[in-house]
């Protein structure tokens, strides 16, 4: 991949996708990636809202299933661990 803004956004989209089979929070996101894969939180928040703007029904509709889940911070804690 080069080293293009645009690669880079794409690749920070793609880890926020491998976030959300993790069913996991903007918040939990930004954590794990900065953790895992050293970008910035500032970088993987500016890329969900893009993304959101963009997808408003699916986030929508994502939000809620997170809400019905109801998953304990424990669970996600072993769900970064694991990212």
């Amino acid at each position: 991949m080069s080293d293009s803004p645009a690669s880079y956004i794409h690749m920070v989209h793609h880890l926020i996708e491998e976030c959300m089979v993790f069913n996991m929070s903007k918040e939990e996101c930004m954590e794990a990636l900065f953790k895992h894969a050293n970008i910035k939180p500032v970088i993987t928040s500016t890329v969900w809202k893009e993304l959101e703007k963009e997808n408003k029904e699916f986030f929508e509709a994502y939000e809620k299933r997170r809400e019905r889940n109801g998953e304990s911070g424990m669970e996600t804690e072993q769900k970064i661990q694991r990212a």
